[in-house]
């Protein structure tokens, strides 16, 4: 049991010590009582259409043709069962991606097949279906062995509740909403088997134990996992379950659930896990906000909120350019947002903003799609929504500038393209890197100054080993290097005095970020600004520090997927793909400045090989030839 809790832990104790806000914005509105009034009962509940007829009215004819050609492509898909040497592969290696080829690939093919049935509505996918159903339901964990980790197989009595066993559950529901009566046909056992299934791995642990699972925390913040397993609880709950009282519990004991989600964020809203993490946890908000209006008739609804439309915000407050978005921590640098949830999402919270984002991402990315496909209640939702687009081109304008208190995040543009994001923070945050005062920079949507991102989740990611990893040190951001370390992970490790100042003549965030370093570092200061000055178009780093004594290192880092040239003193020149030049101008009396590749190699870095467009990902090295104990030092990011 140690070990499996430990791994429930995972994805959320990054959050533990983040301040809880006991809004309770669902619970203190809505009792059980007034939920159970309003709830349409299961028999009623009809929030998708199910034949050829209704599909096709909702839908045009190339939506409809490229449904039933998804269905297509995986007709003769063989539903594999999932060897015990795979599920072992990640208590063995480290490795999830045999695992998660099949278990992912039989619900995607599943889903696919169900939904060219309903739109078809000739029969031609039930057989498949009911294959594919039945695999699933004789599957032993519909989890991955990364939620259990330390056993590598799941113990069958004591089933665990993770992000994919509830993804399986509503991909289930939708099978048994859209199709039941054609698997009843077949066998009237399978439905059966479906309801069983789902209560035995999903309703009844969550009705009888959900406090033992960190997600569900009434103390701590908790991340994506929580919004997101909510929303597949509610989907299943409000198809499946046919008795109505427990049906309601499970809507309204959910309903409390994301309530925890929300106590965790700040004022502003912000995401600190990132914007292709948003897509997992506001979006996932969206989806259960969505089918709490849906099934209560409109009588449940939270889309007034203010802090319910500043979490909605954000996602296009930190988006760059075409499909780059800012990735501080674990986050991913390009991600194809999902344009028609983002549409649907700023209609019911009457938000101009998000919904020309949304047309423009729509417009941008026609086929993009949530997380991977994950969330398929969205996919659904999406799918209605299409004929309902304006026909009007998007008039979307990226935010000039943004700052979201809640987690010391600045972001802001100049009129000659430059666009500037950094943060202060501290390093334990959700999917946290050792990040404190780190910034990046992109010029015309290329990106010039980075933060690397993340590799590959393996065993490791998730570990006491995690600080292992390159990419999560501060070593590896644009950041100081002092007596030859970097920063620790902790909630103790963070800015302190942050201050932004944001106008027409300058975007700045200043902070000291001294405490976010090990003590053996020997800082006693270290005052940073980073500035887009927009008189000048210029980006500016400065630094004011103290130390103990005399180091025995100093050195700061710039990452960048630039072409560089060091051979000019002073400046370090930078060449984006598409031609743009810039320098970062330096001090060179007292700096020397040198190269390396971050590591490519190994499981936990192989996307770094196409991660940035196929480009190497390069750490530039400044050393100080000095080694002052007090000093100061700017270095100046700015067009050549």
């Amino acid at each position: 049991m140690k070990h499996l809790f430990t791994t429930l832990l995972i994805g959320w104790t990054a959050i533990a010590s983040a301040q809880v806000t006991q809004r309770n914005l669902l619970g203190t509105a809505y009792s059980l009582e007034a939920v159970k009034q309003s709830l349409l009962p299961q028999a009623q509940f009809k929030p998708y259409p199910k034949t050829a007829a209704e599909w096709q009215s909702q839908l045009p004819d190339s939506v409809v043709a490229r449904v039933i050609k998804a269905g297509e492509v995986v007709l003769n898909y063989k539903f594999e069962a999932i060897p015990a040497s795979v599920s072992m592969d990640f208590v063995r290696s480290g490795d999830r991606e045999r695992h998660g080829k099949l278990s992912y690939g039989k619900r995607n093919a599943l889903i696919d097949l169900v939904l060219a049935e309903s739109v078809e509505d000739k029969g031609r996918f039930t057989e498949a279906i009911f294959n594919g159903v039945w695999s699933i339901c004789e599957e032993s964990f519909w989890g991955v062995p990364a939620h259990i980790s330390g056993t590598g197989l799941p113990n069958v009595e004591d089933p665990v509740v993770d992000l994919f066993a509830a993804e399986t559950a509503a991909v289930l529901s939708f099978a048994d909403y859209f199709v039941g009566e054609k698997l009843d046909k077949i066998n009237k056992l399978i439905r059966k088997r479906i309801y069983v299934e789902t209560n035995r791995r999903l309703f009844v642990p969550m009705i009888q134990n959900p406090d033992r699972y960190g997600w569900m925390s009434k103390k701590n913040a908790v991340n994506n996992w929580n919004p997101w397993i909510m929303s597949n609880w509610m989907t299943a709950a409000l198809l499946l379950e046919k008795d109505e009282k427990r049906r309601a519990e499970q809507l309204y004991a959910a309903m409390l659930g994301l309530d925890l989600y929300l106590n965790g964020l700040g004022e502003d809203g912000g995401c600190d896990e990132g914007p292709s993490y948003w897509f997992a946890a506001g979006a996932c908000v969206f989806d259960c906000l969505e089918l709490l209006e849906s099934a209560t008739q409109n009588k449940v609804s939270a889309y007034q909120q203010p802090l319910v439309q500043k979490m909605a915000s954000y996602v296009f407050k930190t988006h760059i350019a075409d499909d780059y978005f800012v990735n501080f921590a674990d986050a991913d640098p390009k991600l194809k947002p999902d344009g028609i949830m983002l549409y649907r999402f700023g209609k019911k919270i009457n938000d101009a903003q998000l919904m020309q984002f949304g047309l423009w991402a729509t417009e941008k990315y026609p086929l993009a799609v949530s997380n991977n496909g994950f969330h398929r209640m969205r996919r659904i939702q999406n799918l209605l929504t299409i004929k309902e687009l304006p026909s009007t081109k998007a008039t979307y304008q990226p935010v000039k500038d943004a700052w979201l208190g809640d987690i010391q995040v600045l972001t802001a543009r100049s009129s000659n393209g430059l666009y500037l994001a950094t943060h202060g923070g501290h390093n334990a945050e959700s999917h946290n890197h050792n990040d404190v005062g780190d910034f990046l920079l992109y010029a015309n949507g290329e990106p010039v100054i980075i933060d690397a991102g993340r590799g590959n989740y393996t065993a490791r990611t998730f570990s006491s080993k995690r600080y292992e990893l390159w990419f999560t040190q501060s070593q590896y951001h644009n950041l100081p290097i002092v007596n030859g370390l970097g920063q620790l992970a902790g909630r103790t490790y963070e800015a302190h005095n942050v201050k932004s100042t944001i106008n027409e003549k300058e975007a700045t965030l200043s902070m000291d970020i001294a405490p976010s370093y090990a003590k053996e570092a020997g800082i006693q200061a270290w005052n940073r600004s980073v500035k887009l000055n927009r008189v000048k178009n210029v980006v500016e780093i400065n630094d004011d520090f103290a130390l103990a004594q005399k180091p025995t290192s100093l050195q700061q880092i710039f990452m960048t997927v630039c072409d560089t040239d060091l051979t000019t003193l002073g400046k370090i020149k930078l060449t984006t793909p598409k031609g743009q030049t810039f320098v970062i101008q330096y001090d060179n009396k007292l700096w020397d400045v040198s190269a390396d590749l971050p590591s490519t190699d190994g499981m936990e870095y192989v996307s770094f090989k196409t991660k940035w467009d196929n480009r190497p990902v390069r750490r530039l090295i400044l050393s100080h030839k000095a080694l002052p104990q007090k000093g100061k030092s700017t270095f100046l990011i700015m067009p050549n």
